[in-house]
């Protein structure tokens, strides 16, 4: 009997390579993005692009679905870390790399109609509310910051870092560091209207 093992590898490298090539796609040309050009920047045919994902808002839910997950293994991971401040820092850190290497942020809504990012997004909104509650409790954030103001803040060095033209790709870990002493129990003062809750 022929083992299925190296066809199942075949396919995780296709899949793989179509997502690479769509996210690329994606971040170059937004939602105009065709099937074709996707699969021909993966160097497959356009069925191929359909048996992994039958629709365009398939592959969608799958890219948005990789970049969550990873922010999760990796906050998962942290959660172990001895020091809760370096752990949501270096989590904080991984959020702003990641949207650094390619910013796809404008697909995370269109995601949503995927009940599998719904449930991928919560956990990884669990976890981000276990870091910052370790680090709350530790002493090494201020008291009054909650897990939503971090899931709204990890955007920000990116998007700061967009408005200057030709800037240095490692600009936002400037803009990550002001944000992070922001967080900081130091020299604190009270905020003057409460967190916002996320649905």
């Amino acid at each position: 009997m022929t083992s299925s093992r190296p066809q199942r590898a075949d396919a995780a490298r296709n899949r793989a390579a179509l997502l690479a090539a769509a996210a690329d796609e994606f971040a170059e040309r937004g939602m105009d993005a065709s099937v074709a050009d996707i699969a021909r920047r993966a160097g497959v045919g356009k069925g191929t692009v359909f048996r992994h994902f039958p629709t365009k808002d398939d592959l969608i839910a799958a890219i948005v679905l990789d970049r969550v997950d990873e922010l999760t293994a990796a906050g998962d991971r942290l959660l172990g870390e001895a020091d809760p401040g370096v752990a949501l820092l270096a989590f904080m850190t991984a959020a702003a790399h990641q949207r650094q290497q390619r910013d796809l942020s404008f697909l995370h809504g269109a995601g949503d109609v995927d009940p599998a990012v719904t449930g991928a997004r919560e956990r990884m909104y669990r976890v981000i509310h276990d870091l910052v509650d370790r680090a709350r409790d530790a002493g090494a954030v201020r008291p009054d910051v909650t897990g939503a103001d971090v899931i709204l803040l990890m955007c920000a060095p990116n998007y700061v870092a967009g408005y200057v033209p030709d800037a240095s790709p490692d600009l936002w870990r400037r803009y990550l560091g002001i944000l992070f002493d922001g967080l900081r129990p130091q020299g604190a003062h009270p905020l003057p209207a409460p967190p916002p809750t996320l649905a």
